[in-house]
This record gives structure tokens, C-alpha cells and sequence, in this order.
């Protein structure tokens, strides 16, 4: 394709996804669904083929997006969450597959390799319809940090584990020993790869005078991180995911001006929705009805293996986490299950698939089947079970804390602001006193209204439930911070391990007494 023919299918992809954004709002759709629908006969307005190429997505579009989700995810919130996440990206998604692989395996007549390779395909989440859900309907921080974790880093172990099987296939052989150890290679090497990375690119980022250059250094990262990590053998998408981490909690944290932080993740942001907004619709464009009808019967057992197999994932692996961690409500693992939806790497793993592989059109087919069925039925139904579900409680006076608590955030990094200018000369002193006082007398009186509520007591408060999370969620951070100080403490051999972790078993005692934030 030249050019100019670009050119023109890139308008007519732009002008359907604004169709597509202007009906999703008015019939109350989720944008994604409504994106692989209106991708679904695109192909009669373009004068050539147009579909989705897996290297494009690999190489491209998943860096952008791994590392979008990586700068602007809270390592402390990660930190909290990481037990539950851990479970489900790691030996979750290895269950999964295996559930899956074995179902087709009997249920379609396939060989295992076949199988596997599905199995792996399928047992990946993904969940850009959950987070869009989330932003219309909010929904408990933890909950949310645990969808969001669980897709970072399972795009991550689904490539691991489907490259191991691409190499079963080459190879005719691999022992579970030498599994074991590329697995640990790979994503350990990728780690590596993404600290090293991550870390030279804050001294350099903290050097750049401008939010462009700033700009462009992120963009290189991102992608220089992915083939660093493909190019050394190691993960690439494990890579980003650690660089993105670091980046976002390190990187910009250090002597960044607001403005300069603002245009970096708004760009971010803007480059993340416009890849998802490519790769939906192209979704559409590459799904073919008529092949689809052809194999209905394997895409329905197909949809019923990997439903199957993250039941017997979620429930099980949640229900026992209450023994190392704060449990998860069964609200919580009823969304994480019926929010399993399939997407673009899936679609994206299916078209990487061995040219030698038997029966590979076929098994595209069942894949390519699964995802329009996940999009549009699952897509669909999200925001009436998240609602059903009743997972928010969004109280007057939660709203009243929030709005107060947004007044105070913006006051004092207003304040923050004017003493770098102030410092730096840029602002006479006082100009400087003046500004600074009118933000005093706003910070003040939020403050003033916001005691006065924290010291209400419970039972003549409406909407009870919305301040006690705000506080319990404050009182886990003042926990956790006691935690910190106590093991660094026993680091440095301040304190005796003995004293430290019994303090720490008290701690831990009271983290799970508080609820869910």
C-alpha cells in the first residue's frame, strides 16, 4: 500500500471512529463494542484489503500501551494489590491455558500442540472495556489496581508462555526442567533489561529542558526497551512493563515542572486511545462473517473452555488468598470473571501462528470468533452487571469529601508551584505573597470543613460507608508506612528481627481488619 492510499484509509478510519465515539455515547455502548461492530463491514468502503498485522501490533502498538498503562500506574497501589495480581498473571494464567488446551483438546479432536497454543491465546484478558467501564462508573481503588495490574502483566506472560511453545514446536522438545528454566530467563532477563533501561533514561529525562524533548525520550524508551529486550532474547513486554514503572514513579517525580508532566501523560494518553481505537477496528475489519458461521459449533465450545477455565482460576485462587493477603469479596470475583474479555493481542498471538502449524486457518477462525463474541456479548453487558453488582456507592457525602480533598490537592501543588518560581526568580516576592495567601485561604477552609466531617460522629453521617473507606484508606497507608520503617529499621540492624516482626504480625492484624478501599 503507497502513500496516498495510507493516507485515505487512515480518514476513513478517523471519521468512522468518530462516527463510532459520537452513537457509543448516545446509545449508551461501550466505545471498544462499538468499534469492532462498525469495523465489521469497513471493508466494503476501502479499495484494498486492510487487516490487522500482528507485527505491527507486537512491535508497536503493545509498547505504547504496555508502557502508557506502566508510567501512570501508583507502585504503592501496585504494591498493596500485588498477591491477588501475582496469582492471576502468573499461575492463573498458566492454570488457564492448561484448562483450555485440554477442553479443545477432547472437545475439538485437536493435537496438543494446537491446543496449547490456543489455550495460551485465550486464556489472555484483556481489559480495555473494563477500564472504560470505570471510568463512567467508579468502582473500589483496589479492585480497579488489580484489572489494571492483572493486564499489565499478563500480556507480559502470555507471550512468554506462547513463544516457550513456538519453541516445543521447532524444536520437537522440551523437558519441563529446561521449561522452567527459559521461563525464568526470559522474564527475569526482561526485568533486567527494563531496571537498566529505566534507570539511565531518568538522569537524561531530568537534563531535557523542554516537555517535546521529554516527549520523544519516552516514546524511545518505550520501544527501544521492547527490541532491547527481543534483541537479548528476554522479554520485551516484561521489559516495558518494568521501564514504564520506573519511569512513571521515578522518573517523573524528580524536579518535573507540572506543565512538563501534564503534556507527557496527556500525550501518552492521547496515543494510547488512538492505538486502541486502530486495533478495534481493525479487529472488525479482519473478522470474516462467513468463516465465522463455518465453525460456529468450535467457537462456541471454545468460548464455553476459556469461560470454564478462568472459573476454576478466579474462584479458587481468590478464595484462598484470605490466608496471605486481605481477602477479595465475591462481588469483586464475580466482575473478574465475567469481565474476561479477549482483544487485540489475542487476535495478534493467532495471526503469529506457525505457517506450518495443521489446521492453522482454522484455529485463527475460532480465536478471531471467540474475541467478537467476548467484545460484543461481555462488551456489552459489563456496565449493567458492574452496576448490578452494586460495587459503587457513591454517596453525597463521599462526593462532598472528594470535591474537598481535589480543593486541597490543587491548592498545595499551586503553593508547590509558586515557591519554584519564587526560587527561581521568575516571580517578584511580593507578587509571590500575594497568589500564595489566596491559595492559603482556600486550602484553609477546605481543610476547616473536611475536620469538621472526619470528626462527625458515624451515625449522624448519610452516606457512612464513603467516609469510613476514605479514612480506612488513609489509616492503610499510615500502616504500611509503619511497616516500611520497621523492616528498614531491621535492615540496618537498628532493631532485632525478634521485635520487628512481631510489630509487623500486629500491623498486619490490623491491615486486615480494615475494609476494602
Amino acid at each position: 500500500m503507497d502513500v496516498t492510499e495510507l493516507v485515505k484509509v487512515s480518514i476513513i478510519l478517523l471519521l468512522v471512529a468518530t462516527g463510532v465515539a459520537l452513537l457509543s455515547r448516545r446509545l449508551g455502548i461501550p466505545y471498544v463494542t462499538g468499534l469492532v461492530l462498525a469495523g465489521l463491514p469497513i471493508t466494503e468502503l476501502l479499495s484494498r484489503r486492510v487487516g490487522l498485522s500482528p507485527t505491527l501490533v507486537l512491535d508497536l502498538f503493545l509498547p505504547i500501551l504496555i508502557f502508557e498503562a506502566g508510567i501512570n500506574t501508583d507502585v504503592s497501589r501496585l504494591r498493596s494489590t500485588f498477591k491477588p495480581i501475582a496469582l492471576l498473571a502468573g499461575p492463573g494464567a498458566l492454570l488457564s491455558s492448561g484448562i483450555i488446551a485440554v477442553l479443545l483438546k477432547f472437545g475439538l479432536g485437536l493435537d496438543w500442540i494446537p491446543a496449547l497454543f490456543v489455550g495460551v491465546i485465550l486464556a489472555n484478558t484483556d481489559t480495555v472495556s473494563m477500564i472504560a467501564v470505570f471510568k463512567d462508573i467508579p468502582v473500589p481503588s483496589r479492585l480497579s489496581t488489580i484489572v489494571e495490574g492483572e493486564t499489565l502483566f499478563n500480556d507480559a506472560a502470555a507471550l512468554v508462555s506462547f513463544n516457550l511453545i513456538v519453541q516445543v514446536y521447532s524444536t520437537g522438545s522440551l523437558t519441563f526442567l529446561e521449561g522452567i528454566e527459559q521461563l525464568l530467563f526470559i522474564s527475569l532477563g526482561g526485568c533486567v533489561v527494563g531496571l537498566v533501561l529505566g534507570y539511565l533514561s531518568i538522569p537524561v529525562f531530568a537534563r531535557l529542558d523542554d516537555a517535546l524533548s521529554s516527549l520523544l525520550l519516552t516514546v524511545a524508551v518505550a520501544l527501544g526497551t521492547f527490541q532491547a529486550g527481543q534483541f537479548l532474547g528476554v522479554s520485551g513486554p516484561v521489559a516495558v512493563v518494568v521501564a514504564g514503572l520506573i519511569f512513571g514513579n521515578l522518573g517523573l517525580s524528580r524536579n518535573t515542572s507540572a506543565s512538563s508532566r501534564i503534556t507527557l501523560l496527556s500525550f501518552w494518553e492521547y496515543a494510547s486511545f488512538t492505538v486502541n481505537t486502530f486495533i478495534f477496528l481493525l479487529i472488525g475489519v479482519e473478522i470474516n462473517l462467513v468463516t465465522l458461521w463455518k465453525t460456529l459449533p468450535a467457537i462456541l465450545l471454545a468460548v464455553l473452555a476459556y469461560q470454564v477455565g478462568r472459573v476454576l482460576t478466579v474462584y479458587p485462587l481468590l478464595a484462598g488468598i484470605r490466608w496471605i493477603d486481605r481477602p477479595i469479596p465475591l462481588r469483586w470475583q464475580h466482575l473478574l470473571f465475567l469481565g474476561n474479555i479477549k482483544g487485540s493481542l489475542s487476535m495478534a498471538l493467532a495471526l503469529s501462528l506457525p505457517t506450518t502449524l495443521p489446521g492453522r486457518e482454522v484455529l485463527i477462525a475460532i480465536v478471531f470468533g471467540c474475541v467478537l463474541v467476548s467484545l460484543v456479548g461481555q462488551g456489552l453487558s459489563l456496565p449493567w452487571v458492574v452496576k448490578r453488582l452494586k460495587l459503587t456507592k457513591f454517596s453525597e457525602i463521599q462526593q462532598q469529601v472528594e470535591e474537598l480533598q481535589a480543593q486541597l490537592i490543587t491548592g498545595k501543588a499551586a503553593q508547590d508551584e509558586l515557591d519554584s518560581l519564587l526560587k527561581s526568580g521568575v516571580l517578584p516576592k511580593a507578587v509571590y505573597e500575594e497568589m500564595r495567601s489566596a491559595y492559603q485561604v482556600r486550602i484553609a477552609g477546605a481543610e476547616k470543613t473536611l475536620r469538621e466531617l472526619y470528626n462527625r460522629r458515624p451515625d449522624n453521617v448519610e452516606g457512612r460507608s464513603g467516609k469510613s473507606s476514605k479514612l480506612e484508606a488513609i489509616r492503610r497507608r499510615l500502616l504500611l508506612a509503619e511497616k516500611g520503617a520497621l523492616n528498614e529499621a531491621m535492615r540496618k540492624r537498628i532493631l532485632s528481627e525478634e521485635i520487628v516482626r512481631g510489630r509487623i504480625q500486629i500491623i498486619d492484624e490490623q491491615l486486615l481488619k480494615l475494609e476494602d478501599d
